[in-house]
């Protein structure tokens, strides 16, 4: 059996809850305890695989009874979930690992293909684009194509 990393087990156990709702609440004290790890590791985790990208609105809230609220953010048509893509991205630095989270998300919603997605990402990577200084804009005007080319494609 292949053991996961804290982080992977985490994510895991978030998105479960996720399944049932549509938002949970969760106290990072709480889940540290219950994980045995320090409270920065959860932050780590919703910080990084929680993200818009990825499809999930976070609050939280300090203090003594403070909390963090996940929002699965739900779209009806594949076209509203990439024009809110497109929206998001509009003054965002896309990085290689915003590509990712934003084709991955494609993915899951069914809006492309396993090897569409493989495709995008591989087009999408660091290596691949050359000078390293203007990446995140040359990878920003790609995303955007793809994305204006999915809005039709419906």
């Amino acid at each position: 059996m292949l053991m996961s990393n804290m982080s992977d087990v985490i994510e895991a156990y978030i998105k479960r809850y996720l399944e049932a709702e549509e938002a949970i609440e969760l106290k990072r004290n709480e889940m540290a305890l219950h994980f045995q790890c320090v409270p920065s590791q959860i932050n780590y985790v919703i910080n990084t695989r929680f993200t818009t990208e990825r499809g999930y609105t976070v609050e939280s809230k300090r203090g003594g009874g403070g909390y963090i609220r996940i929002v699965k953010v739900r779209l009806s048509t594949h076209s509203q979930l990439v024009e809110a893509l497109l929206h998001l991205l509009e003054d965002k630095e896309i990085t290689e690992n915003v590509a990712t989270d934003v084709t991955y998300r494609l993915y899951k919603e069914n809006v492309v293909t396993e090897r569409e997605a493989n495709l995008m990402m591989v087009s999408l990577r660091q290596n691949l684009l050359g000078d390293k200084t203007g990446d995140n804009e040359i990878r920003k005007q790609y995303l955007r194509a793809f994305l204006e080319h999915l809005k039709y494609a419906e």
